[in-house]
């Protein structure tokens, strides 16, 4: 989508902070982190949510492929993490872009919200 702002950023059009990369995904971290660690993931290509995938679509694994790359870079693979996705705007989706949150770096404890 020319207008989508996660677009822009996984494909360079827009600089920002690469935590990493590869054909597939840029992830970058959050502008507003709600953990010590905040990192998105989003995938090159535009998906409104994974509603937006198709079942024999590889991009999911291509996300957790890099989520386990980012993990184990940053050194939070062995203390654990939270991965999140939001789906439309009453799960909190502000960006209609699919994107996956990585949370790491304090106690996150039992309790989604």
């Amino acid at each position: 989508m020319e207008d989508c702002i996660f677009c822009k950023l996984a494909n360079g059009v827009i600089p920002t902070n690469i935590v990493y990369e590869d054909e597939y995904v840029t992830a970058f971290n959050d502008l507003n982190p709600q953990a010590p660690v905040h990192i998105l993931v989003v995938p090159k290509k535009h998906y409104e949510n994974v509603l937006s995938v198709n079942y024999d679509d590889t991009i999911i694994s291509k996300i957790y492929s890099a989520i386990n790359k980012i993990a184990a870079k940053q050194g939070f693979d062995k203390e654990g993490f939270r991965v999140i996705t939001n789906c439309g705007e009453n799960a909190g989706q502000t960006v209609m872009h699919m994107h996956f949150h990585i949370l790491a770096g304090k106690k996150l404890g039992e309790h989604i919200i």
